[in-house]
């Protein structure tokens, strides 16, 4: 059975994708742990925004077109947060663990959790916006 492609769903999820992380990394960044990247060093002053945008574009597209392939439950709302975890787990990896191995953070304890609680949420949320976009309404368990 071959898979159909909904670009409508891919297109939503990737809006869902772009609006939640911005969203959260921006509440991250610039209100609850300014203080925390503003002692990291090697940061730039002024970010490439375009740079920052494209990823959020491009990981949105490939995660809501993967999700159309995930195995859905009686429920796509947890399954809609599993996937996400999981793919949070894969993306936010890098960012919490490898960064501060390859740059000097002031802290590392600090940037794990930093970064692993931002991930945390941010896929969390993309999670249950990915489950409402995909959700039939033949599923009784989601209202």
């Amino acid at each position: 059975m071959k898979k159909q492609l909904n670009v409508k769903k891919i297109v939503l999820g990737t809006l869902g994708f772009i609006v939640v992380s911005f969203i959260v990394q921006a509440t991250s960044h610039f209100a609850i742990n300014a203080a925390h990247y503003a002692s990291i060093d090697f940061m730039r002053e002024e970010p490439i925004m375009a740079l920052g945008i494209f990823t959020m574009v491009l990981q949105g597209v490939v995660l809501s077109y993967l999700f159309g392939f995930f195995p859905k439950g009686q429920n796509v709302l947890i399954q809609g947060v599993k996937y996400a975890l999981l793919m949070g787990v894969f993306l936010g990896s890098y960012i919490a663990l490898v960064e501060p191995s390859k740059y000097m953070a002031p802290s590392v304890i600090a940037w794990i959790t930093t970064e692993g609680i931002a991930s945390l949420i941010q896929f969390s949320l993309f999670g249950l916006i990915l489950g409402f976009i995909y959700k039939s309404e033949k599923d009784p368990k989601v209202a």
